[in-house]
């Protein structure tokens, strides 16, 4: 269902999800897809106990087989002039996620997000954030009920130490970025019991 489409993979700082995130860029590639890495200043610069940003950065381009686009302007151009059949947010960050539900575009990952909704295509969010269930209840509720924004099942990963948090299951990727494209609507369930 994938084939021949163009898939832009926005990574945002979720640095603990990388393990779980990276090695899907594969399965798109094995599905037909082109996926065009795309990428926040803090994954590029963060070193972390998961990783440098150019560790990271080698892994994803060695997967996707193209270089990431990491400034505002290199994603602008995703508008109509060169656009994406779909773009994914995994994992998308509970600053990334306040920022794109109040149309606030600061790096080349919102810039790609807000060019491919300005094309009518579907934009899928893999959202990993401590506060989903606290101060960004609200932003989430908000672009659930957007127009051409669906969202990768998630649930609370650590319901006790952290209960406001809240992570998509990565492993339906795919079946969400699919079922927004075919059938423009929200794979289902979308709220899971999910621990890691």
């Amino acid at each position: 269902m994938l084939e021949g489409k163009r898939i832009g993979l926005g990574i945002t700082a979720s640095h603990c999800t990388y393990e779980d995130v990276v090695p899907k860029i594969q399965q798109f590639r094995d599905a037909g897809a082109t996926v065009v890495p795309i990428i926040t200043p803090s994954v590029l610069h963060a070193a972390t106990r998961f990783g440098t940003g150019a560790e990271w950065i080698e892994k994803i381009e060695a997967l996707a087989g193209e270089k990431v686009v990491s400034s505002i302007v290199e994603a602008e151009p995703f508008g109509p002039r060169n656009p994406l059949d779909c773009m994914v947010i995994a994992p998308m960050t509970g600053n990334s996620i306040s920022k794109f539900a109040n149309a606030a575009t600061d790096s080349a990952v919102l810039m790609a997000a807000k060019a491919t909704l300005r094309n009518g295509s579907p934009v899928v969010l893999g959202i990993s954030t401590n506060d989903a269930l606290g101060l960004n209840g609200m932003n989430i509720m908000k672009l659930m009920n957007a127009k051409n924004i669906y969202f990768i099942p998630f649930g609370q990963d650590d319901p006790v130490l952290k209960p406001t948090s809240l992570i998509a299951d990565f492993t339906k990727m795919l079946e969400t970025v699919e079922y927004s494209l075919v059938h423009k609507k929200q794979v289902q369930p979308i709220i899971i019991q999910f621990f890691k």
